[in-house]
């Protein structure tokens, strides 16, 4: 009878850890249609802008609270250029998690995609480190659109994260100052049956890649093969 329960016990986590890893790889898909679709508008991220990127962060629909004065909360995944230098391919996805207030006013409530643009390594190890503020911790600004558009302002020369948002099929820059970003240690841990950190998955390549980030990663690869920052 005990061993019958034990049996049980095991399978029932075995089967809730399985669903919780198809939401993680169901989050990877998502986010690589959304940087496709992003990539593919006719006023999107200046190039100039990605090829300096030394990471990508997508987070797919990105809701509004029911509590709390504009609340929102958002999961997505991060991938960097791997190496210690930020110079070669686009890494395996680390999931990440937003959470923040102020913009949630700015989106109307609606389901958000937002795309950051990590401009400096200094924001990388900020954020695969710890939760960071956005604003506060690093340096964060609207990013500019269109291919024409002035990429070497002040502004994205200075901030260390520059934010875009999609809603209702309109793409701008949007500022996410006051909202947090942090590492989803959690998700990073179901998607890849293991303890390990963001910095060991972008930076050090310590897993491969999911076969779920198929799409986002040859996007950006084929986007932006090489890193173009002035460093």
């Amino acid at each position: 009878m005990k061993s019958t329960f034990v049996l049980l016990l095991v399978m029932v986590f075995a089967g809730s850890t399985a669903l919780a890893q198809k939401d993680e790889n169901k989050r990877i898909r998502t986010a690589g249609q959304v940087m496709v679709e992003i990539l593919n508008v006719p006023d999107d991220i200046p190039q100039e802008l990605l090829d300096k990127a030394e990471c990508v962060i997508v987070l797919p629909s990105v809701k509004k609270l029911a509590f709390g004065v504009g609340g929102s909360y958002g999961r997505g995944v991060m991938s960097c250029r791997s190496g210690k230098n930020f110079n070669g391919r686009w890494s395996a996805p680390s999931m990440m998690a937003l959470e923040g207030g102020s913009f949630g006013l700015q989106l109307g409530g609606q389901s958000t995609d937002f795309v950051l643009l990590v401009m400096n390594s200094r924001g990388a190890d900020s954020i695969l480190s710890t939760k960071v503020k956005l604003g506060g911790d690093v340096a964060a600004a609207a990013g500019p659109v269109g291919r024409n558009a002035a990429a070497s302002t002040d502004i994205s020369m200075q901030a260390e994260i520059l934010s875009y948002s999609r809603s209702r099929g309109l793409f701008a820059g949007i500022s996410l100052a006051g909202s947090t970003l942090r590492p989803d240690n959690d998700g990073n841990e179901r998607l890849y049956g293991k303890g390990v950190s963001g910095q060991e998955i972008v930076i050090n390549s310590k897993v491969p890649p999911p076969a779920s980030a198929k799409l986002l990663l040859s996007t950006l690869n084929r986007k932006s093969p090489s890193n173009r920052s002035d460093r």
